[in-house]
């Protein structure tokens, strides 16, 4: 799992280096809005994991950058694609409304008395949902063939 997501975060710095082949400002403005989306996801990636486990606030912690992740992926969803990539909006649209699933999982998987492994499975398959969306999004910005991130997740 975490080689995917690290393999899912480098793909997305990469199509970061998109936003300087723009000539078109609103294309080059969505790119840098991208890039933002991109930095910020891995930035999230890196506290997540950087989260001490045995700490006594480490949950409260794991939900706190979740929430916020969970938001960076409404504000990519609420994003003006250019015409050009328009047809993307229902993809970005969907990874946002996997996370907003995943995340209100987790909370309930972290908020409860009993750990419930089933509520734990449908937040890690909510997650690479979204991951994978954005994957996808994120091959075609760069001009690759989006069905190599279609089939490297299993999800979905």
């Amino acid at each position: 799992m975490k080689k995917k997501t690290l393999r899912m975060l480098t793909g997305l710095l990469a199509a970061a280096a998109l936003s300087a082949c723009g000539t078109d400002p609103e294309i080059t403005q969505f790119k840098k809005e991208v890039d933002a989306f991109c930095t910020s996801v891995a930035e999230l990636h890196e506290s997540i994991n950087g989260i001490d486990a045995q700490s006594d606030d480490s949950a409260a912690l794991v939900l706190t950058y979740l929430d916020q992740l969970d938001r960076q992926f409404q504000d990519f969803a609420e994003l003006d694609f250019p015409k050009e990539y328009d047809y993307l909006e229902p993809l970005a649209d969907e990874a946002g409304d996997y996370m907003t699933e995943a995340v209100n999982s987790y909370h309930q998987v972290y908020e409860s008395e009993a750990f419930n492994k089933d509520t734990a499975a449908y937040a890690r398959e909510n997650s690479a949902r979204a991951l994978k969306r954005v994957q996808i999004i994120m091959s075609i910005l760069r001009g690759e063939d989006p069905s190599a991130a279609q089939t490297d997740s299993a999800a979905d």
